[in-house]
């Protein structure tokens, strides 16, 4: 079982004709990406259809990456459109629980990508979470941070301190840890806490999204990594797009995603299997 980011072309519009393009590829999950930058509020109608989409493809949602408010923004600075972020950040998890994911992802970027952030920061985010988490926990959803880029990973370490592993982990994105060059080193030491996957390659330079083995990723080091994480019982989960493969043709491109994906899965159970 794999899953896929249902952006890989784009992230707005109907995205019935992506999910179908997923599902005759042969994959069987997907990540919700959809609108994850921006003010956009899901009705319970679109989610409603969304699930009538995932039923007739056979199709069953991963995780979902939650929105990163341009004005409704969960961090702010602003009081009012904090509270306006943390509906918003609601709104992504009631519908992670309606179609059945068990976990949505968040950005946390400290003012001035600072790494050692101040303690007004740590304020804005505790009165957010501490409206986040008991509404998570009622719908069986947890949150996961994402590793990013500049270095994020000190903030993350202490984000873990304060939660549990039933509250919060981690969405590690190998593409992100490429470009800071010692991702893995940080995933060696949280991967008891990793409940999403954003696997994707690049070279360095910038978050291409690339499909698995086409760049500089250690690809060897990641499924160790993984295989030895908490990450289990889960299909693993690509966050990759089409326009940076040089490829053209949706189906022939959701082909190499799927058979990447399965190659670095057997590299993965493998190593579970000695």
């Amino acid at each position: 079982m794999f899953s896929i980011n249902t952006d890989y072309i784009k992230d707005h519009d109907n995205p019935e004709p992506y999910l179908r393009q997923i599902a005759e590829a042969g994959f069987s999950h997907i990540h919700w990406v959809h609108h994850w930058k921006g003010d956009f509020l899901y009705s319970r109608s679109e989610i409603d259809q969304i699930g009538r989409w995932l039923k007739e493809y056979g199709l069953k949602l991963n995780d979902l990456h939650a929105t990163e408010g341009r004005e409704k923004f969960w961090l702010s600075t602003e009081e009012y459109a904090r509270l306006a972020g943390v509906e918003l950040v609601k709104n992504r998890l009631d519908m992670t629980a309606v179609l059945g994911g068990d976990a949505i992802v968040l950005h946390v970027q400290p003012d001035g990508r600072d790494d050692n952030p101040q303690s007004y920061f740590w304020d804005r985010l505790q009165r957010s979470m501490d409206s986040l988490l008991p509404y998570a926990q009622e719908r069986g959803v947890r949150i996961a941070f994402e590793n990013l880029w500049p270095i994020n990973h000190e903030t993350l370490k202490q984000l873990l301190a304060r939660y549990s592993p039933d509250e919060v982990g981690i969405c590690y994105d190998p593409g992100h840890g490429n470009i800071v060059g010692n991702g893995l080193d940080f995933l060696e030491e949280v991967k008891d806490r990793l409940i999403v996957l954003h696997i994707n390659d690049n070279d360095g330079s910038g978050d291409q999204h690339k499909l698995i083995f086409s760049a500089t990723v250690d690809w060897a080091r990641m499924a160790q990594l993984v295989a030895t994480s908490s990450y289990n019982n889960k299909p693993l989960g690509m966050e990759v797009v089409m326009r940076n493969m040089g490829i053209d043709d949706a189906p022939t491109f959701l082909a190499q995603a799927l058979e990447t994906c399965a190659r670095f899965s057997k590299m993965a159970t493998d190593i579970q299997s000695i």
